[in-house]
């Protein structure tokens, strides 16, 4: 009796992980399928062509014309490319990218449509997170045709040191991470993709702009600003350096903006 109780309580058991288990994987399947919807309809549209074609155009102009550029700093590095991207990211891609996540489909009544398929709001959130920070990883892919072309192949204009080059796409990745979430935020906020691009823009500048006014406040202030900034987290990378607090910083931005991101789109159920 006892041995036909412990079958039972272990076949139990079983099942239950079973449907965990699916249940898990259900949920990654959803998230795979919303991000692969949600990047399909960049290149559906002009958002990827002006993303990456704009930014390109911005950082050849900026890396090999502005102040002289590439040629007046007499040292192969791509330095100038990581000066420039930043502002690249908060200026038009990550406003961009994230402004029609969750404002087009609040506008345009879809977003009750596609929370009654079987998934759940992190799903959405989630789905939709990947889809524009792969969009913004694939811009950052092309951009590695400066160093192969100047550096590799066809043309050899110097040995290019690789590490400070790799902790600087490191650096632009959290950047982009934490921003990306800033941009999700606000896209869950609002219907309008305009409001949300705005929204997001001026948040980013001034998170970028805090460490430029660190050397003019009160020691107290300026810490906190600084602790904040976007600029003053990504400055090591820019150097070559990885700062494991600020991969934490960007990281947990990250998680608190999806977090109110979430809060903000479950909240549609209670209005």
């Amino acid at each position: 009796m006892k041995d036909s109780t412990a079958t039972a309580d272990q076949g139990l058991m079983s099942d239950r992980a079973s449907h965990e288990l699916a249940s898990h994987q259900g949920s990654q399947n959803n998230i795979v399928t919303i991000a692969r919807r949600e990047l399909r309809s960049y290149f559906d549209s002009l958002v990827a062509y002006v993303v990456i074609g704009g930014s390109l155009l911005g950082l050849g102009l900026y890396f090999f014309l502005f102040r002289g550029g590439f040629w007046q700093v007499d040292r192969v590095s791509m330095g100038l490319m990581f000066d420039f991207m930043p502002i690249a990211l908060i200026g038009l891609v990550i406003p961009l990218v994230t402004m029609r996540a969750l404002a087009e489909e609040k506008r345009a009544g879809t977003i009750e449509l596609l929370i009654t398929l079987p998934v759940t709001d992190v799903d959405v959130i989630v789905g939709k997170y990947l889809a524009a920070l792969a969009m913004i990883v694939i811009l950052f892919i092309a951009t590695l045709a400066y160093p192969i072309y100047m550096f590799v192949i066809p043309w050899h204009l110097g040995a290019l040191d690789w590490g400070p080059v790799w902790a600087g796409y490191l650096g632009l990745f959290l950047y982009a991470s934490a921003g990306t979430a800033v941009g999700m935020l606000f896209s869950s906020i609002t219907d309008s993709q305009i409001i949300a691009f705005f929204l997001t823009f001026f948040t980013l500048v001034m998170l970028h702009l805090f460490g430029s006014f660190v050397e003019f406040l009160p020691n107290t202030l300026g810490d906190v600003l600084s602790f904040v900034s976007f600029q003053a987290r990504y400055a090591p990378f820019e150097r070559g350096l990885i700062d494991t607090r600020a991969v934490v910083y960007f990281i947990s931005v990250a998680v608190l903006c999806l977090l109110v991101a979430f809060r903000s789109l479950e909240s549609r159920k209670w209005s």
